[in-house]
């Protein structure tokens, strides 16, 4: 009966949640009143049976359970009657429009970027204070503190628990996508400098998935959804034994999920024609995951995808990129020649991939002395102690004539 609860608390948390802020219009009442719901449901559960409906049960509950609490406020007169209106006029709305109602809230643009991701998880995902102050290995207070500052913002500047009408709904689905983009990467390559967390790499695909669902007239969702699960069917092979990183052509395809892959492939096969940025670098993870080996990477179209993407906006990270391909696809000369040309651009100074980039191009050249001093410039800005070993390791071994170093 546990794992029914459990079930239906990652299923349907975001419809209870946000069915009772479109209701309510407050959101501590809602989250106490749902929470409430879900502990009514173990025991009543495990007499009757999980119901046919767990989600409507839910809703259900919750709505009684809010409906009381409004009624117990005898000293507000409006609250009587917003308890009486809650009870007779209730209709229940599609639990997709609810969940999308939910995250388009959460991903307001006022709010700040790190409010915007926690209240995310905690409202729509439904993770506790801890599961999120675990995932982003910071105080439960401080999460605690930016979801409370993330209502309290919501309530002040009367933002609208809506999805935006037509016209503005494109802008503002790109800071939602951002929103689980971000999500996604904190998981898969966090930001302390720590292997994976998975579970949390997770949660944004499942996320993702609700969006796409929500909004399948919009290609960058598709793209992105391909992107996150292109790069998550790697994650059993991308670390060895004793927990270091393992680079793509190192990786034993075999553990790669086949089945994310395929579907991954097939989002980005859909979502390349609008020639967004997401579904751009979806399709620069197809390519790769589509090879049988690292010596069969198509570098061509690899790199004709890198300038697509640079089109679209000047980006030193993607250009950085680009150089990976570009000295796949030319020799390593037009690798080091494009990263010389990059110079040191803010976003890039101090991170230990550029000069890994320049280190791996010297070392391919055979300019063995100059490829270690790069390799060492890496080595002390490596975020963590297990990419530092892989930059130690490259100096070891014979220079590659073809394969990425891609994460």
């Amino acid at each position: 009966m546990r794992a029914a609860l459990a079930a239906a608390h990652r299923a349907e948390w975001g419809v209870v949640f946000g069915t009772l802020v479109r209701l309510t219009g407050d959101w501590e009442l809602a989250e106490d009143c749902a929470q409430d719901a879900f502990a009514r449901a173990l025991p009543a559960w495990e007499r009757d049976g999980v119901p046919r409906s767990p989600g409507a049960w839910l809703v259900t509950a919750a709505r009684r359970r809010a409906v009381d609490v409004l009624r117990r406020r005898t000293t507000e007169r409006d609250k009587i009657a917003e308890a009486a209106a809650l009870e007779e006029a209730y209709e229940p709305a599609p639990p997709g429009d609810e969940r999308l109602r939910l995250i388009f809230t959460c991903c307001h643009p006022a709010l700040p970027l790190e409010a915007r991701v926690a209240l995310t998880l905690r409202a729509v995902g439904g993770l506790t204070t801890r599961e999120i102050a675990r995932a982003f290995l910071v105080g439960e207070d401080t999460v605690s503190q930016r979801v409370l500052r993330a209502k309290r913002k919501i309530a002040a500047a009367g933002i609208p628990y809506r999805v935006p009408p037509p016209g503005a709904r494109a802008e503002r689905l790109g800071g939602v996508l951002a929103v689980l983009y971000l999500i996604f990467t904190e998981g898969y390559a966090p930001s302390d400098g720590s292997t994976t967390r998975d579970g949390l790499a997770e949660e944004a695909i499942r996320l993702a998935r609700l969006v796409t669902a929500e909004t399948s007239d919009e290609p960058e969702a598709r793209g992105l959804l391909a992107l996150l699960l292109l790069q998550h069917s790697r994650r059993a092979a991308r670390l060895d034994a004793d927990g270091g990183l393992v680079t793509l052509e190192h990786q034993d395809r075999s553990l790669w999920d086949r089945g994310l892959i395929a579907e991954g492939a097939a989002l980005a096969h859909q979502a390349l024609p609008a020639d967004g940025p997401y579904a751009l670098q979806a399709a620069i993870a197809a390519q790769h995951a589509l090879a049988p080996d690292a010596a069969a990477t198509d570098w061509a179209a690899i790199t004709a995808l890198y300038d697509r993407l640079l089109a679209l906006r000047t980006n030193p990270v993607v250009a950085l990129n680009r150089a990976v391909a570009l000295g796949m696809r030319d020799g390593p000369q037009a690798q080091l020649d494009a990263v010389d040309a990059l110079g040191t651009p803010k976003e890039l100074a101090g991170h230990h991939a550029l000069a890994a980039v320049r280190a791996d191009a010297l070392r391919r050249l055979g300019r063995t002395r100059e490829a270690a001093t790069a390799y060492e410039e890496a080595r002390a800005a490596a975020p963590n102690r297990a990419i530092a070993e892989e930059y130690a390791r490259r100096l070891t071994e014979p220079a590659p004539a073809e394969g990425n170093t891609a994460r």
